[in-house]
């Protein structure tokens, strides 16, 4: 683990108040991913870290839809693999596709989340995958608040940029 980087992501990112996460749980801390996803600086940096985190025989990348897309992106042009994205529910025009971009049956995925407090959002993605005949070899977030444990749990391989204390 970068510290130096992760210190950057916090310091860039952390925020204090009282917020509604997406799981539902409140906290007291916020990791606004967003502010470290736009900074051209703090995102190259943490392509380079996630890319480095990628397992031997990953041939695609995939994100869930959201922020998460702008960390894919970056991935896929640091490691030059191809890159999808799951949507939280399937197109009801053009193709109707629940996942968009390139990830055929028999890839082996790295999944890749932002920022994890409960793991919900990337597990349901990673379940999509696996219905449209993908393997998730492994899941990588950039910061996790706790939700690595709950993918652990699944049966998931997870690594992180940063590992956090949890939302409180």
């Amino acid at each position: 683990m970068n510290q130096e980087l992760v210190q950057r992501m916090i310091e860039v990112s952390e925020q204090h108040g009282e917020f509604v996460l997406s799981s539902g749980a409140t906290s007291t801390v916020y990791f606004d991913k967003f502010l470290f996803l736009t900074r051209p600086d703090l995102l190259r940096d943490v392509a380079k870290e996630v890319a480095a985190l990628i397992p031997e025989g990953v041939d695609h990348l995939a994100s869930p839809e959201g922020a998460a897309m702008l960390l894919v992106a970056a991935v896929s042009l640091e490691a030059g693999l191809p890159t999808a994205i799951v949507r939280k529910q399937a197109k009801e025009y053009g193709t109707k596709a629940q996942v968009e971009g390139y990830a055929p049956r028999g890839a082996r995925v790295a999944l890749l989340e932002d920022v994890v407090t409960t793991g919900g959002q990337v597990l349901r993605a990673a379940k999509i995958l696996e219905e449209q005949g993908v393997t998730v070899e492994i899941i990588i977030l950039a910061l996790d608040r706790g939700g690595a444990d709950a993918l652990r749990e699944a049966g998931y391989r997870v690594a992180t940029v940063a590992a956090l204390r949890p939302a409180g």
